[in-house]
Parts: structure tokens; C-alpha cells; sequence
């Protein structure tokens, strides 16, 4: 049996696009895994705030440190991916639009 001759130009547009291919779905996997993290590093955050809240006062150390470290993972998630995760909406967001005292308005609604 004899194959159809194959012009060096097909040959490397068939390697380019399976080398695509390939890339393609190697990366997924990773980008859902930085994901993943982000919305852990910032969910674990968010609760160790609402904790130290709860037991410490809005004025604490412990609050403003946890205020800190929320606004820290949010920063890392922001800078690699370009989105954040907002766990009291349970969506990601695709602009730098977090507000470091946001938890503030929660505490000033509760108490009206």
C-alpha cells in the first residue's frame, strides 16, 4: 500500500498542533490546581478573621493581624491569576476590587 507523500510544511503544522494539543491539557490541570489553592489560602483567611473576630473584637491585634493575612492571600491570588476568590459570595472575581474592610460592613449590619 502505498501513502500519499506528505509535504514537509503538513509534517510540521501536524507536530505544531499536537505539541498545542499536548500543552494544552497538561496546563489545565495546573491552572485548576493554583485555583484550588487560592481559594483554600483565601477561605482559610477569611475564617481565621471571622474567628479572631468573634472571640477578640473588631479592634484586636489578633483581627487586624487576620485582617492582614486575608488581604495578603488576596494579593498572591490577584498577582498570579489575575482573580480572587470571595468566599461570603462564593464566586471568584476577575477585577482588584476587594475591599480590605469588608468584613466591617458585615459588623455594622449585624448591629442595626
Amino acid at each position: 500500500m502505498r501513502y500519499p507523500k506528505v509535504s514537509s510544511f503538513g509534517t510540521t503544522a501536524l507536530a505544531a498542533a499536537a505539541l498545542a494539543a499536548v500543552l494544552m491539557f497538561a496546563a489545565a490541570p495546573v491552572l485548576r490546581a493554583d485555583d484550588h489553592d487560592c481559594q483554600r489560602r483565601i477561605a482559610r483567611a477569611d475564617h481565621k478573621l471571622d474567628q479572631d473576630v468573634a472571640r477578640h473584637g473588631w479592634q484586636s491585634r489578633q483581627a487586624e493581624h487576620s485582617r492582614h493575612e486575608l488581604r495578603e492571600a488576596r494579593e498572591r491570588c490577584w498577582n498570579e491569576n489575575h482573580r480572587w476568590w470571595e468566599e461570603h459570595e462564593r464566586r471568584w472575581h476577575t477585577e482588584r476590587d476587594w475591599d480590605d474592610h469588608d468584613h466591617d460592613r458585615d459588623r455594622d449590619h449585624d448591629h442595626h
